[in-house]
């Protein structure tokens, strides 16, 4: 025999975003995974923008860091392209978003041929 009584046990108890009190009745300020995006999310969000901003293509992200203003991330963009492929010019930009995503500024940190490595950079800025 089942207990099919909708009992405090058997109840679902998970609280919507707007039902999300405390014991005393006050509201809750806990951000849900719905109001804050993924690092994927933000990662497509960010290229999508930045492309849009500069009219030019990223094609990776070196670097990506959750902050307390939100996030960085460091990508990389194809800034003139050449024949050959090797002789492209291509630059790192150095894009700031908010906690939800949405980008806030982004400077250009270095431009470079795609054909040649870095010589020794340091890990400050």
């Amino acid at each position: 025999m089942s207990n099919t009584s909708d009992t405090p046990k058997t109840r679902n108890t998970r609280n919507s975003p707007e039902e999300n009190t405390t014991s005393d009745g006050a509201q809750g300020t806990t951000e849900t995974a719905e109001s804050r995006p993924g690092p994927m999310q933000v990662l497509r969000h960010a290229r999508t923008q930045l492309a849009e901003l500069t009219g030019m293509t990223p094609e990776s992200v070196s670097s990506f860091e959750q902050t307390d203003d939100g996030w960085t991330l460091e990508v990389e963009v194809l800034e003139l392209e050449r024949v050959p492929d090797t002789m492209s010019l291509m630059a790192s930009y150095l894009v700031e978003l908010d906690p939800h995503g949405e980008l806030t500024g982004y400077r250009r940190v270095r431009r470079y041929e795609r054909g040649r490595a870095d010589a020794h950079r340091s890990g400050g800025r």
